[in-house]
């Protein structure tokens, strides 16, 4: 009695094991592949992703220099008044930010159609993994189980393709427009002072070194 009393359970059978960490894949690349062989079928919808993550982008970085020329407007009609030269434009003031609200509309607008095609796809691309791993997991002689935690069997099933889904639906609508962003904002800065532009981005690599100096 004592001896059945002591005995565990062999592994994967004694009670519900707590989820494992994430592990990283042993073999990235072919991984990655993968990956990218069940994203094929998703190529319309990605491109899509990608033009209207890049419009969005695009508009936003627009979107300051067009305030500033309607500050500038209105700053010369101030002055221009004052001096008693002329008048405050308020017709032009008006159609600048009109187009300006419009501009911010278009690039939510885009943004928000982006954000929803990269949540189909990835909640397409979780219900296909999902079924294939219920398939797989069902095809499964008995003795996987027993050399398997319950924690280890879960989550495969439902972390690691959960995690995939989420890094999907944020980091690659991120990573596009953080690029974007950089090279626009760039851009932006040559065409309104190339030399304060210069000067910039000289300085900012000498102070990322002094800080990393003191840190």
């Amino acid at each position: 009695m004592s001896e059945n009393t002591n005995r565990r359970p062999p592994a994967g059978r004694g009670g519900h094991g707590g989820m494992v960490p994430g592990e990283k894949a042993k073999n990235f690349k072919g991984t990655m592949k993968q990956l990218g062989g069940y994203l094929k079928k998703y190529t319309v919808q990605l491109a899509f992703v990608l033009v209207f993550a890049v419009g969005s982008t695009v508009f936003n970085i627009i979107g300051p220099k067009k305030l500033g020329k309607a500050t500038t407007e209105l700053f010369s009609g101030v002055m221009a008044k004052l001096s008693g030269t002329g008048e405050i434009n308020f017709d032009k003031i008006a159609q600048m930010l009109i187009f300006l609200i419009c501009l911010y509309a278009l690039s939510s607008v885009l943004s928000y159609v982006q954000g929803f095609i990269i949540t189909g796809v990835a909640q397409k691309l979780t219900y296909n993994l999902r079924k294939e791993v219920s398939e797989k997991i069902h095809r499964m002689p008995m003795n996987y189980f027993d050399t398997k935690t319950h924690g280890e069997t879960l989550s495969i099933i439902t972390n690691d393709i959960d995690t995939l889904s989420t890094s999907l639906n944020q980091s690659a609508s991120q990573l596009i427009t953080s690029v974007v962003t950089v090279v626009g904002i760039t851009v932006m800065m040559f065409s309104i002072d190339w030399v304060m532009t210069l000067i910039t981005l000289l300085i900012l690599p000498l102070s990322l070194a002094i800080i990393g100096g003191v840190m």
